[in-house]
């Protein structure tokens, strides 16, 4: 007698009832309270990425439909409905797959057969997998079918591009989004899996694996399959990088560290050993970024700054680096050396880590200009605390005035200004002011007076227009203190 056939892992763990899908906990949620309170669309449409759980979820529910005393969410793996299911041979269960079968001729069967009642089961299920491959003319064909479908079918549409599904389709289904699976379930799983299986794995490779299957439980599945192959009952983390090219965790730390803290030799270090290794810098690049990522985010929950990186980095300086790692991938892609693209791609991230903004640069020269003197020749003031100052009230300042008039009364009353601020600020300090002699006062007290009555003359022939908004310019400077 011949051995049973092997089936790998994605088949052999496949989920079977609404409690062992893993990763889509609100779909499952939708359908089982759909399904209690007898609330069920005639047609789903089953949106998300490859290996993310459309198809099983898709025969789960014709289970919940067809099984003996439903539809309930709750049925025995054992009803033979269910058994028929899951081996294809169920008359009442259809899988369609859109891809060889898109033509308008095909839609017209589908919708011929729809005609005819269920031969052994409640409901008539047809499931259509990548569904956005039919032809317009096919989606044409099916949509008056899928507006108003006999009572006893229902449609279960799966697609990995909903944007290719024509609007006209997508309004007559409930869309239900099937989200990538986080690195933490995957892993999860995959121990699950690997113990039942009596494989001994370490952590840190399943870890690589979920991080490799990018949201796909099915991926990580496959990629499980293939490593136990390499290495038999026993998977380490050395396994799976030197299968796939991956860098370890460690080494991605120590080269985000090294570009936050600017160390270019450690860097170019790093690149020698991942070109040495064959590992692929694409993904290691992209590894990185997702490293740099969390620091953003990090930064922004923190105020502003973070270390998660190895070095304290501004949100600003986080996030010229991570737009400078994504602008590398092109050149490393399709550059005509993709080592040497590498290289330059982290020395310009290391440049731009160390850099700062020119808007930043203005602010902080900003505020550090906040307390020096607005006029030259001003002093500073910082009043002692046992001898208190005398308060300085400033001059009251005039409206500008356009034109020149306001520039000549500016340099009357600039000089006016600070002399008054000066001699407050040295009898408040209690400094000693200079004493001048009679001759050098008059000398003084004339050339300030001829000096003020040339702009109040000049003033006086302005042909500037009056207003109460704008008085006479000579009226302004008289009115000065």
């Amino acid at each position: 007698m011949a051995e049973p056939a092997f089936q790998v892992i994605a088949r052999r763990w496949r989920p079977r009832r609404f409690d062992e899908l893993v990763g889509q906990e609100h779909i499952v949620r939708t359908l089982r309270n759909a399904l209690t309170s007898k609330q069920l669309a005639h047609a789903y449409l089953f949106v998300g990425p490859r290996g993310t759980g459309k198809t099983t979820t898709a025969r789960v529910l014709a289970k919940a439909l067809n099984c003996s005393g439903g539809p309930k969410a709750d049925f025995s793996l054992d009803d033979p409905v269910s058994l028929a299911i899951e081996a294809g041979s169920c008359l009442d269960v259809i899988e369609i797959d859109a891809a060889s079968n898109r033509k308008l001729e095909d839609a017209q069967k589908i919708r011929e057969e729809c005609q005819f009642a269920p031969s052994n089961c409640p409901y008539k299920v047809f499931i259509i997998d990548e569904v956005h491959q039919l032809t317009k003319e096919a989606f044409n064909a099916l949509l008056k079918t899928l507006e108003e479908p006999p009572p006893w079918v229902k449609f279960i549409l799966a697609t990995t591009e909903a944007d290719k599904v024509l609007p006209t389709i997508t309004s007559r289904c409930q869309r239900l989004e099937f989200h990538p699976i986080s690195e933490e379930v995957i892993a999860a799983q995959l121990t699950r899996i690997v113990k039942a299986d009596g494989v001994t794995a370490d952590q840190d490779a399943l870890t690589a694996i979920a991080r490799l299957a990018n949201g796909g439980m099915r991926d990580s599945q496959s990629i499980l399959d293939q490593v136990i192959s390499f290495a038999g009952k026993k998977v380490t983390e050395a396994d799976v990088l030197s299968i796939y090219g991956l860098a370890s965790a460690q080494q991605v730390q120590d080269l985000g560290k090294a570009i936050a803290t600017g160390d270019g030799k450690t860097v170019l270090a790093l690149c020698d050993a991942f070109h040495a290794e064959g590992r692929d810098l694409l993904r290691v690049l992209a590894d990185l970024q997702g490293r740099v990522r969390q620091t953003v985010l990090d930064s922004v929950k923190s105020g502003g700054t973070s270390a998660l990186l190895g070095g304290s980095l501004a949100t600003e300086q986080l996030v010229r680096l991570l737009e400078c790692l994504q602008a590398g991938e092109q050149g490393i892609r399709q550059g005509l050396s993709p080592r040497a693209n590498f290289e330059v791609t982290l020395l310009k991230a290391i440049e731009q880590s160390r850099s700062r903004s020119i808007d930043s640069l203005i602010k902080d020269i900003a505020a550090a200009a906040a307390g020096l003197p607005r006029e030259p020749g001003q002093k500073k003031i910082n009043p002692s605390p046992a001898t208190p100052a005398a308060e300085v009230v400033a001059p009251r300042v005039a409206e500008p005035m356009p034109g020149p008039v306001a520039e000549s009364v500016i340099l009357v009353a600039k000089p006016v200004a600070i002399s008054a601020a000066a001699s407050r600020v040295d009898e408040a300090e209690e400094l000693p002011i200079p004493q001048l002699s009679e001759e050098e006062a008059i000398i003084a007290e004339n050339r300030e007076a001829e000096s003020f009555n040339f702009v109040l003359k000049a003033c006086l022939r302005s042909p500037l227009r009056r207003s109460a908004k704008h008085p006479s310019p000579a009226k302004r400077i008289l009115t000065m203190p």
